[in-house]
């Protein structure tokens, strides 16, 4: 059952990275057809992250009251109603109705399951499981160039994911009764949900979240923009540059999947110091003027990703206790989708009104501001 479990769980991570990368690799075909500036892309993942953080922020007491599998499950389902809403829009202001469910649904598995996986699994499955999310969104953009060859064009793209999330969701609801046979982990010992305010003031809380902000608002950049950068700095056609999209996530995938056999003897820390020098080589790549470097960079810089997120979160029940672990999580899962939120339109002005050839120094910028703050926790949560 244990096993079982586990695997249940690696197919939630799978629906939670489809979605994800579908924006970016589509957006190149979206924009022109929707008749909007290229920065509304931002936009749109605004209002996603929006409701992310909304169902982070309430995890703690959502989670406590139906339990992780039934907000997975549900989550999931909304998730797949919001992609097939995307679906059958024509218009950029019914794409933004429908990024409110799918926001709400990706926040509450996120948080939800990171913290069952930190309580109850190893480092190694931690990342293990979102190697799986990797998969997810390396999946999405070869779904989406396929789409954008047929009659259906991007529309097409986002009905398949949809009905892929549907078989999903379906699972997860087959999967209730193991749920119901974990043990209870030790957070459940504590009767209320913990206040914001309270969160906040553990010692060290604040500095993490500004580590996952960082960290975050690099992933997120990158995800959304790598399609527009390919094509505008180096010439690639939209149909190209949706497939070479995969490239940051084939580097992420394949990280999270290595990391997982050395995790639990590296520990989180030196992960964490890897992975952000990986990201630092890879904004190198980026930034010289070759199409082959710039592919040989998204790569390189989801493998320096790889293990960042995985680490933050496992070693969160470590830095803070069991008992406030879900509550912190979610507050980290807001952070992070907060930086998910503002940074990459910001990026998209910069790239409207300047050069889209910044996105290296863009990068650069929030690496640095994660080795500071990662390193400043290390020391606050060992004295």
């Amino acid at each position: 059952m244990y096993l079982l479990l586990l695997a249940v769980i690696y197919l939630a991570f799978i629906s939670l990275g489809l979605p994800d990368s579908l924006l970016g690799s589509g957006w190149p075909a979206m924009q022109p057809e929707l008749g909007v500036p290229i920065s509304f892309a931002g936009i749109i993942t605004m209002i996603i992250s929006g409701g992310t953080i909304v169902s982070s922020l309430l995890s703690d007491r959502l989670t406590r009251a139906a339990g992780a599998g039934l907000v997975t499950a549900v989550s999931v389902l909304m998730t797949a109603a919001a992609l097939f809403g995307f679906s059958i829009s024509d218009r950029f202001w019914l794409l933004c109705l429908w990024a409110v469910p799918y926001g709400l649904g990706a926040g509450a598995i996120d948080a939800a399951l990171n913290n069952y996986v930190a309580l109850h699994y190893s480092s190694r499955h931690m990342s293990w499981l979102h190697s799986f999310w990797g998969v997810g969104t390396i999946m999405s953009p070869y779904i989406m160039s396929f789409a954008l060859t047929g009659a259906r064009g991007w529309q097409g793209g986002y009905e398949l994911v949809s009905f892929v999330q549907i078989c999903i969701a379906l699972i997860m609801f087959l999967s209730l009764p193991m749920w119901k046979r974990e043990p209870s982990s030790e957070e459940d010992t504590r009767k209320k949900p913990m206040t914001l305010r309270s969160t906040l003031g553990i010692r060290g809380v604040k500095l993490v979240l500004a580590a996952f902000f960082s960290y975050c608002a690099a992933e997120s950049t990158v995800m959304l923009w790598t399609s527009s950068y390919l094509i505008r700095a180096h010439g690639i056609s939209t149909e190209l540059a949706a497939a070479f999209a995969s490239l940051f996530f084939i580097g992420i995938t394949a990280g999270r999947f290595l990391t997982g056999f050395i995790a639990n003897r590296l520990g989180d820390k030196k992960l964490i110091r890897i992975g952000a020098s990986g990201m630092v080589l890879g904004i190198f790549l980026i930034a010289l003027p070759f199409e082959l470097s710039a592919l040989a960079g998204f790569i390189v810089f989801g493998l320096g990703c790889a293990p960042v997120y995985p680490s933050i979160i496992h070693s969160t029940p470590f830095n803070f206790g069991a008992e406030n672990s879900q509550a912190i999580i979610g507050i980290q899962m807001a952070s992070a989708y907060v930086g998910s939120t503002f940074m990459p339109p910001v990026f998209g002005l910069i790239a409207n009104h300047a050069d889209i050839r910044l996105l290296p120094l863009f990068l650069i910028f929030f690496t640095a501001l994660l080795v500071i703050m990662s390193e400043k926790l290390n020391k606050t949560v060992c004295k």
